[in-house]
């Protein structure tokens, strides 16, 4: 049975098995619409008023934008108050202005927030139940909005943000999406300067071991992350296939224009038997009837290979159950050569037919620092003058870029098509694990308009424009 829209928007979250039920194949094809936020811009924004909602996880949002000029952060929401006030001694301390407080009405003061006309930018790093409804409404009343990931979780309420993104013009951007780290950059520039050939092959990932933290409660009260109330683990529960797609998936789609050039066209996913979130459950938690009797749907590690319209091929991972180092894989495979991350590793052919048979650690060193992208030059230059800390330096340079485009008026680096690929794939994912690797259509978001879509090029800030302190 079809989730219904209207049930999603009164507060219902896509949960349990009935809700991942056929929508038949991915839809392929929306009437309305032409991918015109590839190139959308809207009028330049030279002094950015910045909506924070969910203080927890918004520190790199709080942090970014008290850094970077030409914007400052209008106003804040969250329902505890004890996060409520540490963001205000930290803007205090920063000597930052004093920003207007939402929150303090109810879960749902963010709409307050929403429809102030003196906020033009929603950061919405709330928890996952909250980030299509809040991206939504934030919309309809006129704000841009950047969503922590994932930004949605089922095929329609990806279509859902494209649509509105369009009707409205308002940009819709996935926050926290890794594109701007430094070997994922390095990776672009290889790519994009084609010293890698022609690329026919990614690989990127989520695997990290958060099987102990998902069965910890957060204490509500502290600071950085954590995880809310399980919701982590209450979404693995019931949910299979990759869940969390985007850390590993946005850079490769990058490096291979996708939605500008190329798009995804179809998915197969399977899932591997689940032991790591239970172990710990009954292994730590004997005392607790709900965490140690948990059934868990979500396979240790799941596994998905994308086929792309023009031949390439993308495997992607997901595994937050069982004991393993944090990466995001990071590959980039082309004819002449290929970057691996983790640790990194390049090997380029030196003439055609001469092979990459080793990888030599003094070349990949060479490589890094000869072709190290354009904005992590910049990055590095500020990073002088000023603190730059959040994913060692990614983030920042993320609030960098979106609030360099915003003031100048330029398309963003990643719209709503790219959020929508990517995220459609939590859902596209679990039915094909469910269906014995059924091979799954990816919907084109862009409606053909990736056939014609200008690529990114080398992305750059000019600290010039946006009144960088010397």
């Amino acid at each position: 049975m079809q989730q219904n829209r209207r049930d999603f928007l009164k507060g219902a979250f896509w949960m349990g098995a009935a809700a991942v039920a056929a929508h038949g194949m991915a839809d392929a094809v929306r009437v309305a619409g032409t991918g015109k936020m590839t190139t959308y811009h809207d009028k330049p924004i030279r002094n950015l008023r910045v909506g924070v909602v969910g203080l927890g996880r918004g520190q790199a949002g709080i942090s970014g934008f008290t850094l970077v000029p030409g914007g400052y952060i209008a106003a804040i929401c969250d329902i505890n108050a004890a996060r409520r006030n540490r963001t205000l001694k930290y803007l205090a301390d920063k000597k930052a202005p004093t920003p207007k407080v939402y929150g303090d009405k109810g879960p749902e003061d963010w709409k307050r927030m929403c429809e102030d006309p003196e906020v033009d930018l929603i950061y919405n790093s709330t928890p996952w139940q909250l980030h299509v409804p809040i991206a939504l409404y934030a919309m309809e009343h006129g704000k841009h909005v950047v969503t922590e990931v994932p930004s949605a979780f089922t095929v329609e309420e990806c279509w859902k943000l494209v649509e509105t993104s369009e009707r409205t013009q308002r940009h819709c951007m996935q926050l926290e999406n890794c594109c701007y780290g430094e070997t994922e950059m390095l990776a672009y520039n290889l790519v994009h300067l084609g010293l890698l050939g022609e690329i026919s092959h990614g690989e990127g990932a989520y695997l990290h071991d958060l099987r102990t933290a998902n069965y910890d409660k957060w204490d509500e009260d502290a600071g950085g992350g954590g995880y809310w109330d399980y919701w982590r683990l209450r979404h693995n529960v019931v949910h299979g296939g990759n869940q969390y797609p985007t850390h590993g998936l946005g850079p490769i789609c990058m490096d291979m224009d996708i939605n500008r050039g190329d798009r995804f066209d179809y998915l197969v996913s399977v899932d591997s038997k689940q032991f790591g979130f239970e172990e710990v459950g009954k292994g730590l938690h004997a005392d607790d009837p709900w965490r140690s009797g948990l059934k868990v749907k979500m396979g240790d590690m799941n596994t998905s290979i994308i086929k792309t319209v023009l031949g390439r091929t993308i495997m992607v991972q997901h595994n937050v159950g069982t004991a393993h180092p944090y990466s995001r894989l990071n590959l980039i495979q082309g004819t002449r050569g290929v970057l691996q991350d983790y640790p990194l590793r390049i090997a380029i052919e030196e003439s055609l037919g001469k092979g990459a048979h080793g990888f030599d650690e003094k070349k990949t060193q060479e490589i890094r620092q000869k072709y190290k992208h354009p904005l992590w030059k910049t990055r590095d230059e500020i990073a002088k003058r000023m603190p730059v800390t959040g994913h060692g330096g990614m983030d920042f340079l993320m609030v960098l870029r979106l609030s360099y485009c915003l003031q100048n008026g330029l398309p963003l680096d990643m719209n709503v098509y790219d959020l929508a690929s990517w995220c459609c794939l939590c859902e596209l994912t679990e039915k094909s694990a469910d269906n014995r690797g059924r091979s799954m259509d990816i919907p084109d978001f862009t409606r053909g308009a990736w056939k014609t879509a200008p690529k990114l090029g080398l992305v750059d800030v000019d600290l010039a424009k946006m009144n960088f302190p010397a």
